[in-house]
């Protein structure tokens, strides 16, 4: 069966040769994660993709450190911000995204799913009707297949659940921004077992990402260094991990993919910021009202995860 919104990124790719994005990567060592900021050389348009606020969980202290270089980029660079994505509602680190918003303009987005990561973690945090859950802490929510420019280029949303209900990737010109959704071809793919996660729909989403066209650039979210290599990286293609990620290479089947998968989460620990991370995350990386002394709290939740 074709799939419509794969047609639309396909379409994309292939008219996007003379304006392909420059892409530049910037990496917080403490959470092991990627920023990006991605730009229409012609225009100067630009979107930031995947920031990361400065958080130490001992003093519950937030800093900026790790987005002043995203800054300095930018400024440097002449680019106009318009979008901040988001691939999902991150585990690991907490989202920079209206702090940069702030300073550069632009708008918050992220996929219309995100409905239900706050429903879920709403009634975990016990977050109160204050809380809408309808997506209206961010300015724009993308439904699959939805397609909007950053410059000349054109950007194709894809929804891939699995790891989180909210998921998406960003397709945008020759490279897609994949999230959590996969890593370096040596150390596999995302966990599955987070509240709406699911083993079976992330491998269905993993296979859709790799009928993008071989050459297609695959940007991720994280790296972890697995044993052997001795230096980070964070992209790669479809073709490459088609050949060789080690959990989702051609001739894997979603039996034995769910299998693998499942048996793997089993042995997890929990990310070490979960809890700040994802209360801040659903709320588009706004903190939690302050309560009536003007203090903002984060809540730990005692035996629920």
């Amino acid at each position: 069966m074709t799939d419509p919104a794969l047609e639309k990124a396909f379409v994309q790719v292939s008219v996007a040769r003379s304006g392909v994005p420059v892409v530049k990567a910037f990496f917080d060592a403490p959470t092991f994660t990627f920023t990006y900021v991605v730009h229409d050389a012609e225009t100067r348009r630009a979107a930031v993709i995947d920031s990361v606020l400065t958080y130490d969980p001992a003093t519950g202290r937030t800093g900026h450190e790790a987005v002043e270089p995203v800054i300095a980029y930018v400024e440097a660079q002449g680019l106009s911000v318009d979008w901040h994505l988001e691939t999902h509602a991150h585990a690991d680190h907490l989202s920079a995204a209206p702090y940069l918003q702030q300073k550069l303009g632009g708008k918050i987005a992220i996929g219309a799913h995100i409905c239900e990561v706050q429903h879920t973690f709403g009634a975990l945090f016990n977050a109160g009707t204050a809380f809408q859950r309808d997506g209206s802490d961010f300015d724009h929510l993308w439904a699959d297949g939805d397609q909007f420019m950053i410059g000349n280029i054109a950007v194709t949303v894809l929804h891939v659940p699995g790891h989180t209900p909210a998921c998406v990737a960003y397709v945008i010109g020759d490279a897609a921004f994949v999230g959590d959704t996969m890593f370096m071809p040596d150390y596999g793919t995302a966990r599955a077992d987070f509240p709406g996660g699911d083993a079976r729909t992330l491998f269905r989403s993993l296979r859709r990402l790799l009928e993008l066209p071989p050459e297609t650039r695959l940007f991720l979210c994280h790296d972890y260094l697995p044993e052997g290599r001795d230096h980070y990286a964070w992209e790669t293609t479809v073709a490459e991990q088609r050949r060789a990620n080690i959990h989702a290479h051609d001739g894997v089947s979603e039996d034995d993919f769910v299998a693998m998968r499942e048996a793997r989460d089993a042995t997890l620990d929990m990310p070490r910021l979960i809890l700040p991370s994802v209360q801040v995350n659903m709320r588009a990386g706004h903190l939690p009202p302050p309560e009536d002394n003007g203090v903002t709290y984060l809540k730990i939740p005692v035996n629920q995860l």
